[in-house]
C-alpha cells in the first residue's frame, strides 16, 4: 500500500512499480502511454518512478477510487 510517508528509495523501476500498485507490467504500460507520454513524447524503453509518481499512477490504476478527482484532457 503507498502512503505518503517518507519513501524506502528515491526511484523504483517499472517492475518494482508495477508490484506496488499491484497490477501487471502491461497495464503500468498502458496507464503510462495512455495519461503520460504521447506519439510525439512515446514512452522510453526503461523509467525509474519516484515515490510521488507512483502515487498518481496508483489513481489511475484504481479508477473506481478516482470518483472525486477533476479529468484532465486527453493527450492524444
Amino acid at each position: 500500500m503507498l502512503t505518503l510517508k517518507k519513501p524506502l528509495k528515491p526511484y523504483y523501476t517499472e517492475v518494482e512499480a508495477a508490484h506496488f500498485l499491484c497490477i501487471s507490467l502491461d497495464a503500468l504500460h498502458k496507464i503510462l502511454d495512455e495519461h503520460v507520454f504521447t506519439l510525439e513524447h512515446p514512452r522510453p524503453a526503461a523509467l525509474e518512478l519516484t515515490h510521488p509518481e507512483l502515487l498518481l499512477l496508483s489513481v489511475w490504476a484504481v479508477p473506481d477510487h478516482s470518483y472525486n478527482l477533476l479529468a484532465m484532457p486527453s493527450r492524444r
